[in-house]
């Protein structure tokens, strides 16, 4: 199964609506779970900021199984193009693990437990988007994943 945890609500329906249609085309190949996890508010109080993100990991950490193959949404992570993203989540169901999840922080970023239980740190891009646009655009490479792991045309 493909697990999504995000930290932060949807708000716009149409990002919503697109968000249901990749699930859809995704389900024929993997279940999926989307996972939307509570927002801590942000502050002017860096010790508060420190306390939110705390809380944000801790939910994080309480959705993942020991046996989970992760892959962690990451500004310092490393590039990776749809063809080893595909590849690993082969990889990660070569290792038997059942569930791919893939986590998407808070605003805030994600403290050092979160990053050490990864098994890989992706950065989606140079560019900054908005989380929402991020849900999307890693709902989209999984599904492109699928399409390139079982030999099926995909745009490139």
């Amino acid at each position: 199964m493909i697990k999504v945890i995000a930290v932060g609500k949807i708000k716009e329906s149409a990002l919503e609506t697109l968000m249901t249609d990749y699930q859809h085309r995704i389900e024929p190949y993997s279940k999926i779970m989307v996972e939307s996890l509570k927002d801590e508010p942000t502050s002017e109080d860096t010790s508060l900021n420190q306390l939110a993100i705390e809380t944000e990991c801790q939910a994080i950490l309480s959705r993942i199984k020991n046996e989970d193959y992760v892959i962690l949404l990451e500004l310092k992570g490393k590039l990776i193009d749809s063809e080893s993203l595909a590849q690993e989540i082969q990889k990660g169901y070569n290792q038997s693990s059942k569930n791919i999840v893939f986590v998407i922080g808070g605003s805030m970023g994600v403290n050092d437990s979160v990053r050490q239980r990864a098994n890989i740190l992706w950065k989606l891009s140079a560019n900054t988007f908005p989380h929402q646009i991020v849900r999307l655009l890693v709902l989209e490479q999984i599904y492109r994943s699928f399409r390139i792991l079982n030999n099926h045309p995909y745009h490139k």
